[in-house]
């Protein structure tokens, strides 16, 4: 009974705690669904994730005003590229990357909307304990909603609004901590042998990801 109780005493513990402002780990690699209000974009992805060193990849499939695409990008931004890759015909395009690098976080002074059980807190691995925050996406440009775990500051959904799309969904899943495949966050041998420059192309969002292909 007494190891019942110190447990009980704990948990309850840990859930009067205020949450706090947090950031993710560092290394992350999962996947990640984006849906719109419009339902004009829907897209499913693998993504890793390199806070140390700044790059990113998204490899994806999705429909775009209901047409079908698949997307490969590196975003390397301490060297201010962005490599474009199609394993398939061995090619690549090269672009320069000029927006800033943002971490996955939740800002300092981001404001916390509340902390809910997704699942069941019934019993034992029934429930998953997260936080839901609200802040200013970078540069004034409107207001973000995520929800990321209590434990860990594992991103889980970020909402955001925007003119062209309504409300953006961005849904996490999967996440492991770490990258199995380190590689995949250098261009491919055949992108350094034949190289193709795009025009200076400014990326300038996380959606233009998902539709400067198209």
């Amino acid at each position: 009974m007494v190891p019942l109780v110190v447990l009980t005493c704990l948990l309850a513990g840990c859930l009067a705690q205020k949450p706090h402002p947090c950031s993710s780990p560092s290394l992350l690699t999962g996947g990640l669904s984006v849906s719109t209000q419009n339902e004009k974009l829907w897209t499913y992805a693998r993504y890793l994730y390199d806070d140390l060193g700044q790059r990113v990849r998204i490899m994806e499939l999705g429909s775009y005003e209901n047409k079908s695409f698949t997307y490969d990008a590196l975003l390397l931004y301490r060297e201010g590229s962005m490599y474009e890759i199609n394993k398939h015909d061995h090619t690549c395009k090269k672009k320069p990357l000029k927006t800033d690098f943002h971490p996955l976080a939740i800002p300092k002074d981001a404001s916390l909307l509340g902390q809910v059980v997704l699942g069941s807190s019934s019993g034992p691995g029934q429930g998953l304990l997260v936080n839901t925050w609200m802040g200013d996406l970078p540069g004034k440009a409107g207001k973000f909603i995520s929800t990321v775990t209590e434990f860990g500051c594992v991103p889980i959904s970020t909402a955001y609004h925007t003119e062209e799309f309504g409300w953006v969904v961005i849904s996490f899943f999967n996440n492991v901590l770490g990258i199995s495949e380190p590689d995949q966050l250098n261009p491919p041998d055949f992108c350094l042998d034949g190289e193709k420059r795009a025009g200076e192309e400014e990326q300038t969002d996380f959606l233009s990801l998902f539709l400067k292909k198209l």
